[in-house]
Order: structure tokens, then C-alpha cells, then sequence
């Protein structure tokens, strides 16, 4: 025991030992700063000092106080170690942000930063921190797109938001895949419960930041959304998700046939010509036509749209027939606000999802989509047919 506290009474003292050498080379530094200053770029305020003021920084090493800070009467100077209004390094406040990305609640964060720093920042501290982004989610809300995109991913997801109570509201997110091939989130927008008129609003919006012509839509089948689609993007192809209406479609069926009928389900996605498909499709309906006749019936209703994707070139097949993509997307921004339990309020959901959003393009802008090198020349040939002439 007293071990332990001999230990620990020698990391306090070493931790002050540490700080008290950072503020003496600090106050060094700035001394030198302020002479060079008044010697060598304005001799004409050399007698203009005006003693020091003193302040606290929250650095690397721990809290600072009283750090003497040079002044002049005009307050010509201004040290390059800090800016006049800054209270902590800009590590302090990327490290915050970091961590409030990562889904770590702002109190957390303020035990963590308690514990380098040897002081406390409230939440509403830390949200203030991170609140130095709210300008940028605006900006990169209304940056311009590209005019072109081969596919357009669209999904939702719903969070906790509090507003008077706590409740479900949905998050929209898009995911556009350029002509040669790389991912990039378009946009998100919060609020509400999801529906197709949201998405037609999403769509126009993405249509007035330059994004003009679109090859494909792969979404779900969320009544409606098909229709906003063409409303906006006319001369696009649709693509319902294959995955999701399997899944769907196995959940309808008794849990001892579900082997049988996943497994004659594949012959129908995993064609290489529509026709094909729909050949397969009718052996489908005659296995199951008769035990499980709702089953057929809304796969035949929506057989064309679920076989949208065979008409494009067959490298990038595996990536289109499928909401997979956008779906891991948003599985991270759930995994990411999961330790919040709620988020307070709109701002701080938007706040999460645009630092996941800009972390993924950056990864995203090296790295091109399997297949769609290969395909490059047969999408400019269908982009060409769509979009150019009257």
C-alpha cells in the first residue's frame, strides 16, 4: 500500500517537474518571439513593452497557469505559440473531436481529459469544442457535385434524438459512385420519419448542386421511392435490392423451408441474361406457387426491378444488385452513437455523421469500386444514350 502511494506521490511530482519546464521554455520561447519582434521587424515600438499578463493552456503535459504572456502597448505583438483567445492546444481539440466521432459521450470525454490534464471539462465544454464543425457540416452540405454519377445508393437508418422526449428519427444518407468508379457520400439529413416525399426533397437537392445525370438508383423497397426517383432523375434505371427482398421473403416462410427456398432463389440473382432469370424464376414459381403463393405473387410484381441490374456489365453486377455497400455505412454510424444511448438534439446527430461521412471519403478516394475500371467504356456508352441529344 504504501508502496502504491510512494509511486504515485512520485508521478504527481514528476507530472509538475514536466509542466514547470514546458511553461519556462513557453515563456522563453515568447520572450525571444517579442525581442526579434520589436529588433528586427518594428525597431520604431521598441520602447512600446508593456510587461506580461498572465494565463492558463491546457497542453499535452498537463494544465499550465499563470503563463507569462509579453504584451505591448498597442498590442502589436502576438506570440505564434498560441492564438489571443486559444485555452488549449489544437491537439486537445482534434483529440475531442476524434473521440466524439468514435461515439464516446461527451462526459466520458470529460473524465478522459481529466485525467491527462489533472481538470475537469464539463459536457456542455466539450460540446462546445466539437461544435467548431457545425460551420463545416454547412459548407460540405451545399459544396457542388460532380454532374455525373453511375449509381446513386440511397438508405436510412433511424437514431435516438431528443427533442421534448426521446424518439426514432431517421437519418438519409446517399452514397453516389463516380464514372470511374469511387465512392463518395453526397449528402445526410436528419429528422423526421423516412418517406418517399424525404427522399424526393434529397434527390431535388442533390439535382441543385450539379448532379445532373444518374445510370442507376439501388435502394430498398420503401413504398414510393421509385416514383421520387424517376420524378428527379427520369432517365435513371432502378434496382431494388435482392438481398433485402430475400430476406424479406424468407422471414414470409416457415422456418423449415427456408434452406429450400434460399437456395432456389439463387438461380434467379445469379443469372447472366434476363431471360435467363425469368426462366428461372418460373421454375421458382412452380416449386412454391402453391405453398407459399403471396411469396411469388410480390416477386413477380417486382421481378423487372429486381432484375435491373443484368442489363449493366457484369464485373460491377455483384455491386449493384444489393444495398450491401451503404448498408455498411450506416451499420458504423449506428455502431458509432450506440454508447450515446440518445444524442441531445438534431445538431449533435449531424455532428456524428458528418465526421464518419468525411472520415470515409477520405479512405474512399483511393480506393475504386471492384469492376468498374473494367466497365468504364460501357457506362460512358450508356451515359452517352441517355443524356446526349434531345
Amino acid at each position: 500500500m504504501s508502496t502504491s502511494i510512494g509511486q504515485s506521490t512520485f508521478e504527481n511530482q514528476l507530472d509538475s517537474m514536466v509542466r514547470e519546464f514546458v511553461k519556462e521554455k513557453l515563456e522563453t520561447i515568447m520572450k525571444e518571439e517579442m525581442e526579434s519582434f520589436f529588433t528586427h521587424e518594428h525597431p520604431e515600438l521598441k520602447n512600446q513593452k508593456n510587461g506580461f499578463y498572465t494565463r492558463q493552456l491546457d497542453t499535452r503535459y498537463g494544465r499550465l497557469e499563470n503563463l507569462r504572456v509579453p504584451r505591448d502597448r498597442q498590442n502589436a505583438f502576438q506570440t505564434e505559440l498560441f492564438s489571443p483567445y486559444q485555452r488549449r492546444e489544437e491537439w486537445l481539440g482534434e483529440a475531442i473531436i476524434t473521440m466524439y466521432q468514435k461515439g464516446v459521450s461527451t462526459r466520458e470525454i470529460g473524465h478522459f481529459i481529466e485525467k491527462i490534464l489533472g481538470h475537469s471539462y464539463s459536457a456542455s465544454t466539450i460540446s462546445q469544442v466539437t461544435d467548431v464543425v457545425t460551420e463545416d457540416i454547412t459548407q460540405w452540405q451545399q459544396r457542388p457535385l460532380k454532374k455525373r454519377y453511375s449509381v446513386l445508393y440511397l438508405d436510412g437508418t433511424y437514431l435516438k434524438l431528443r427533442r421534448e422526449d426521446v424518439a426514432n428519427e431517421v437519418v438519409y444518407l446517399v452514397v453516389g459512385v463516380t464514372e470511374e468508379g469511387y465512392r463518395e457520400i453526397l449528402g445526410f439529413y436528419v429528422g423526421g420519419q423516412e418517406s418517399a416525399n424525404g427522399w424526393r426533397n434529397i434527390l431535388l437537392d442533390l439535382y441543385s448542386r450539379g448532379l445532373e445525370e444518374v445510370l442507376l438508383g439501388v435502394f430498398d423497397g420503401l413504398a414510393g421511392l421509385e416514383e421520387a426517383m424517376k420524378a428527379v432523375y427520369p432517365k435513371a434505371d432502378v434496382q431494388r435490392c435482392v438481398v433485402h427482398k430475400v430476406r424479406n421473403a424468407l422471414h414470409a416462410v416457415r422456418k423449415k423451408d427456408q434452406p429450400a427456398v434460399a437456395q432456389d432463389f439463387k438461380p434467379i440473382y445469379q443469372a447472366n441474361t434476363y431471360e435467363e432469370a425469368k426462366n428461372r424464376f418460373k421454375e421458382f414459381k412452380e416449386n412454391w406457387q402453391k405453398r407459399y403463393p403471396k411469396v411469388v405473387a410480390t416477386w413477380e410484381k417486382d421481378l423487372d426491378v429486381l432484375l435491373t441490374f443484368l442489363s449493366y456489365p457484369s464485373t460491377i453486377r455483384p455491386m449493384i444488385y444489393t444495398t450491401n455497400i451503404i448498408e455498411r455505412t450506416m451499420k458504423e454510424i449506428k455502431k458509432r452513437t450506440k454508447t450515446m444511448n440518445s444524442l441531445p438534439n438534431e445538431k449533435a446527430a449531424e455532428k456524428i455523421v458528418y465526421l464518419q461521412a468525411i472520415d470515409y471519403n477520405e479512405r474512399w478516394a483511393t480506393r475504386r469500386l471492384r469492376g468498374f475500371g473494367e466497365a468504364y467504356e460501357a457506362l460512358q456508352e450508356m451515359f452517352k444514350q441517355r443524356y446526349s441529344g434531345p
